[in-house]
């Protein structure tokens, strides 16, 4: 069939055919759904972690120098996401995406934004400064974390395809790993309301909110940002 035709026939298919849905308990592989139209619904918090300046790094230091960046930046963050039940469903080129599940998912996902912004700071930063101590580089990065329902179909072609995650959690936590990274961590207002208290004051007595009301932004809706640490 020539590669007109057989792209004509697929996007008929896809717009024809009805979409079965299932609710999903756990955070699907790529093999859990068909490539056709099939979806698991899940009620989720999305955390994305980006490197903030990373064009920047690449063009003004060395090649090997931006890889171990990325490397240990992106170790880190896996590492520490896992550890808090994070499950990460994809990396693209300087971030991560992850999915948390279950009934403390938001402040899960809050306090691995935090423990990332403590590794950059006690971990590789710290390390970067004692290996090259006369570099200007500055690690600076940004954790985005919202919740919704999650619509996850499968996408691409036979031998290379991957998950598509559908919904509002998606697309405001890769936003809000692309504010200033002045706020290191960055939530939106529907994950504040559902912190635990471990997740929202820290400090000694009397415990502070760790968290600041930014108001509604210029993305539509309310954000709060912390500069607060964790340590993993």
């Amino acid at each position: 069939m020539p590669l007109k035709n057989e792209l004509e026939v697929y996007v008929q298919k896809v717009l024809d055919e009805q979409w079965q849905r299932r609710s999903g308990q756990k955070v699907p592989d790529t093999d859990d759904v068909a490539l056709k139209n099939e979806a698991v619904e899940l009620d989720a918090t999305v955390l994305y972690a980006d490197l903030a300046g990373s064009t920047k790094m690449v063009k003004g230091y060395k090649d090997w120098f931006a890889a171990e960046i990325y490397k240990t930046y992106l170790y880190c963050a896996a590492k520490i996401i896992r550890a808090n039940g994070g499950v990460i469903t994809a990396y693209d080129g300087d971030r991560v995406m992850c999915v948390f599940l279950g009934d403390t998912k938001n402040s899960s996902a809050a306090k691995t934004g935090l423990q990332i912004n403590w590794a950059c700071r006690q971990i590789i930063g710290a390390s970067v400064k004692a290996k090259y101590p006369d570099t200007d580089f500055s690690l600076r990065q940004r954790v985005g974390i919202d919740t919704s329902k999650l619509f996850v179909a499968r996408t691409g072609i036979r031998g290379s395809n991957d998950l598509v995650w559908v919904g509002n959690a998606a697309n405001n936590a890769a936003k809000m790993a692309a504010l200033d990274p002045s706020y290191p961590t960055y939530i939106t207002g529907d994950v504040y309301s559902m912190l635990l208290e471990w997740a929202k004051l820290g400090g000694e007595e009397p415990r502070r909110d760790m968290w600041t009301d930014l108001g509604t932004s210029s993305l539509g809706y309310r954000i709060y940002g912390s500069s607060w640490s964790w340590e993993a």
